[in-house]
């Protein structure tokens, strides 16, 4: 899958649907900032993209069932007038997550 088309701005994932516990612990999940897109395969998945606009960003992947809030944040707008909603994640603690950062092979960072 090419980078730009697995990080681009389109297809922003709605999540308030699957909010389940406002009242919860914050001594058991941590919490992640980013902007929420669709899995590209799972349904049960939610990819979350640190810093949309950057030139260097990761994202993470969680399942949704290890989500226990979700925090709407205020949108952030790149130089280009492009604007993107983000939003912060509590995780359960002993969740397992993927971090991934895409590179383009050659390209040094």
């Amino acid at each position: 899958m090419v980078i730009e088309k697995f990080l681009e701005l389109k297809e922003n994932f709605e999540l308030k649907k699957y909010v389940r516990n406002m009242d919860f612990d914050k001594k058991n999940c941590c919490s992640f900032y980013g902007s929420p897109k669709k899995h590209p395969y799972g349904k049960e998945r939610v990819i979350l993209v640190a810093d949309p606009f950057g030139e260097h960003t990761f994202y993470y992947d969680f399942k949704l069932k290890d989500i226990l809030s979700i925090e709407e944040q205020g949108c952030i707008t790149s130089p280009a007038g492009d604007s993107i909603a983000m939003v912060r994640l509590w995780v359960k603690n002993g969740s397992v997550g993927l971090q991934c950062t895409p590179f383009a092979v050659g390209q040094t960072i």
